[in-house]
């Protein structure tokens, strides 16, 4: 039981470190809001210059893109409707940037019961061994006991960094989504500034 464990607390590791690295690479400022796209935003200020946007958007794939090119698909449309429809594509955008958080935050309550699974397993096969053998080695007592308590090391070792790095990643999608949401309100103002 302790082996299985063990090799559980191995493979949770392993799976809260790859989703990690992932979760770094898709969360980088650049690649969400790349700057090219916002100063094509800043340059943008009539109708005639949304081309000129939509063509570096479309080079440049990133959500902050993918939503400037919905607004633009909807521009043709009262200001209320165009509003809306980016609103339903940004929170589409949200739920692809938050895309495996979950899997961290699920790492952050296993890990430790994982831990405290393996200290219960241990103890009950060193106080079953202790019941054959009795009490007479105190050395091999507290060998026992410092391999119970890896278990529960081991798996408050694996929780800490992945609820940090949850932490942090969901507040860097909560950041990027106030930054999206401003830069999209801004396009669209601009965009309907001149319409009656």
């Amino acid at each position: 039981m302790q082996i299985l464990v063990e090799i559980l607390l191995g493979l949770t590791s392993l799976v809260g470190l790859a989703f990690i690295i992932e979760r770094a690479w898709v969360l980088r400022w650049g690649r969400v809001v790349p700057p090219q796209i916002v100063q094509a935003l800043a340059d943008c200020r009539s109708r005639a210059d949304v081309a000129k946007l939509r063509g570096v958007c479309e080079a440049r794939p990133s959500a902050l893109g993918r939503l400037i090119l919905h607004a633009a698909d909807h521009l043709d449309w009262p200001r209320g409707d165009s509003v809306e429809a980016l609103e339903t594509a940004a929170r589409h955008e949200i739920v692809r940037l938050e895309r495996n958080l979950v899997v961290l935050e699920i790492i952050v309550g296993v890990a430790p019961l994982l831990g405290l699974v393996g200290t219960i397993a241990g103890m009950m096969t060193l106080f079953g061994n202790m019941g054959v053998s009795g009490l007479n080695d105190a050395a091999r007592l507290a060998g026992g006991i410092a391999l119970i308590l890896n278990a529960t090391l081991a798996g408050l070792l694996i929780a800490i960094p992945a609820l940090i790095s949850w932490s942090y990643f969901s507040k860097k999608v909560e950041v990027l989504a106030a930054e999206l949401e401003a830069l999209c309100a801004e396009f669209i103002r601009r965009q309907y500034r001149d319409r009656v």
